[in-house]
């Protein structure tokens, strides 16, 4: 859901994940981005893309941290343990 809110709605959809600072960036971006599309409609399309690529990249973080948390937590493996 994040994911569409970040496409339809840039600096909303930052924000909503935890992203003020990247939605500040995202909204001063839209200004030039408009006035660059109406000459050339690819840049229409440069917000949306940094706030997915944001949101994404954020979420694969917090999985990772997860992930390492768990291992963390585990305890190191038995001394007669192999991979």
């Amino acid at each position: 859901m994040v994911y569409i809110l970040a496409a339809l709605l840039p600096p909303l959809g930052l924000l909503v994940n935890g992203q003020p600072i990247s939605a500040l960036v995202n909204l001063v971006m839209i200004v030039p981005c408009v006035l660059l599309g109406l000459i050339f409609p690819l840049f229409f399309l440069v917000p949306s893309a940094h706030a997915v690529i944001a949101v994404h990249m954020k979420r694969s973080d917090r999985r990772q941290r997860e992930i390492v948390d768990a291992i963390e937590r585990s305890g190191a493996p038995p001394p007669n343990w192999r991979p």
